[in-house]
């Protein structure tokens, strides 16, 4: 039994979210329901509602159970949710802004006041807001990359000039065999 709910939880992990970490402002799109009436003249309506923030923490690692704590200021007062990375009700997480800390656990943000409350960081390029898992392709890569075409054009010249070597020294002996 062990074995199927092992693989149960992880054929549930999501892999359309980006890296979250600790220090990071994103925004959480969740879809809510909401049911007006009684009985057979209840009326059910959904709607995605967002909220932005900057992450204090993460629990769970990259489980079924992980976790995000986001905290904002609205109206003055610091408001704090816990989502669920894997629920089906959350519609995406959008990436903001990275910004880098030394902390796994940014509970000191929580008695920050004014300025302070806003993490120092630059801002993501529109290509890297797209919610899912996208490999970075480092300098080395594309010199790898630039490498291996240069080699690929150099093997079909070598290729062609071989060719037409071939085809002189044909006809070369076609030349001597008539010549004979």
């Amino acid at each position: 039994m062990t074995v199927t709910l092992q693989e149960f939880n992880h054929s549930r992990i999501r892999t359309d979210m980006p890296n979250i970490k600790p220090g990071h402002v994103v925004k959480v799109y969740q879809k809510i329901v909401e049911t007006k009436g009684v009985g057979k003249k209840a009326e059910t309506k959904e709607r995605i509602q967002i909220f932005e923030g900057l992450v204090l923490g993460r629990k769970g690692g990259t489980g079924i159970n992980s976790t995000i704590t986001v905290r904002k200021i609205s109206g003055g007062i610091g408001v704090e949710r816990i989502f669920p990375i894997n629920a089906p009700t959350i519609e995406k997480i959008e990436l903001i802004k990275i910004t880098e800390t030394r902390r796994a656990k940014l509970n000191y943000m929580r008695d920050r006041v004014g300025k302070a409350t806003k993490p120092k960081g630059e801002l993501v390029d529109p290509k890297e807001n797209m919610v899912g898992v996208e490999e970075e392709i480092s300098k080395e890569d594309i010199d790898a990359k630039s490498k291996i075409e240069s080699e690929e054009v150099v093997a079909s010249e070598v290729k062609e000039v071989v060719a037409e070597k071939e085809e002189k020294a044909v006809e070369d002996k076609k030349g001597i065999i008539e010549e004979k």
